[in-house]
């Protein structure tokens, strides 16, 4: 079959090459790739990991084969996933309970966009507790995280302000449930009972001053590469506030992955949550659409289609 492999020493980052099918372990069902989702961390894993390696973790397809212990969707179910690695492929061994069926209504390239941007924006607000009428504040707001938390905050009842790096950038955001949309998160004002940040650096001193008394940053990510010092005194306008790290892999306990996926893709198929895609091409196109990616040209998710020959 056909994968996206890992060449950190040839002239591209990655190739299109044949490679072994996958043998599924008992509790993993073999499914068909037909769309997956390109996130800005799986950029950054072309160099570390050796000559070979498929990443690939936002799948969706069709089920060729259940799972041997009878676990997970029967053959023919269309579904999505979230998978370790090796998602960029033709084929996959999928965990029987990190999947959830798709309703006819909804795609494969909408449910692609959910596992991993999908879960971290549903885990990340979970930690606000009951948003309703508290204000949150959502950095990174036009990406995929971002597009996501703003809908699912606002829906709780949140008043949400969204931040984003360019103006052109918060473009629809208001569409999405957005209460506010600001330049820079140095133009925030007030304080906010939760905060999700992915910016890092000074972006995260700056959330810090801006959380309010017993509220919440929720760190997922740290696009700026910097680091960030704190003392004591940071937090002195907001006592008793935590700072609260976040793994979307093992933020909740496995068993919560299928019923996450999909209450997800039950959000989406009654419109109450509307996947933002901003590129949709073919995975022949990877490398370009990566580009974009990295260089923030891309509003939303990056889905790929797995397209024959």
């Amino acid at each position: 079959m056909l994968a996206l492999v890992n060449t950190p020493n040839g002239p591209d980052p990655i190739e299109l090459r044949d490679i072994a099918e996958p043998v599924p372990a008992p509790n993993e069902a073999l499914v068909e790739i037909r769309a997956f989702s390109l996130n800005r961390g799986e950029l950054s894993s072309f160099a570390r990991n050796k000559e070979g390696w498929v990443p690939g973790q936002d799948v969706a397809g069709i089920v060729m084969r259940q799972a041997a212990n009878g676990s997970g969707p029967p053959v023919s179910s269309r579904v999505v996933a979230l998978m370790d690695e090796f998602g960029w492929a033709e084929r996959g061994a999928v965990p029987a309970h990190r999947m959830a069926v798709l309703p006819d209504n909804v795609s494969f390239s909408q449910a692609a966009t959910l596992p991993v941007a999908g879960l971290t924006a549903l885990r990340t607000l979970r930690h606000g507790g009951a948003l309703v009428g508290r204000l949150v504040l959502i950095t990174g707001a036009a990406g995929g995280v971002g597009t996501l938390a703003v809908q699912i905050a606002a829906k709780s009842g949140a008043h949400v302000t969204a931040v984003v790096g360019r103006p052109e950038r918060g473009a629809g955001l208001r569409e999405l449930g957005a209460t506010e949309v600001i330049n820079g998160i140095e133009n925030a004002q007030g304080r906010f009972a939760l905060i999700l940040e992915s910016g890092g650096g000074a972006s995260l001193a700056k959330a810090i001053e801006l959380v309010e008394p017993r509220g919440t940053v929720v760190v997922y990510g740290n696009s700026s590469t910097e680091s960030t010092t704190l003392s004591f005194a940071n937090f002195r306008g907001a006592p008793n506030s935590r700072v609260q790290s976040f793994s979307y892999f093992t933020s909740e306990p496995e068993d919560r992955f299928a019923p996450d996926l999909a209450l997800l893709v039950s959000l989406v198929a009654e419109g109450r949550l509307k996947p933002q895609i901003g590129v949709e091409q073919s995975w022949r196109d990877l490398i370009s659409v990566g580009e974009q990616l990295r260089s923030r040209q891309v509003a939303g998710k990056a889905v790929l289609i797995v397209d024959a020959q």
